[in-house]
């Protein structure tokens, strides 16, 4: 009974883990496309894509660690 839980919960971590990835991978974009389109990003614009893309990246490579799939 025990197993049936920790499969579950790993499920459950799994969905979120994929829904956070897509709303980041989102956010990501809308960053990309505002430092793309402005002629002279500020220093604020610039470190919040940083942050965001370590996020991302830092995300995608614990869903690649535990095996997950879209």
């Amino acid at each position: 009974m025990v197993f049936k839980k920790k499969g579950y919960i790993r499920i459950k971590e799994d969905s979120r883990l994929l829904e956070l990835l897509e709303q980041l991978k989102y956010d990501l974009m809308i960053q990309q496309d505002l430092v793309r389109k402005s002629v002279d990003p500020s220093p604020i614009v610039l470190n919040n894509l940083k942050i965001i893309e370590m996020k991302y990246f830092f995300l995608l490579r614990e869903a690649r660690k535990r095996g997950t799939t879209m």
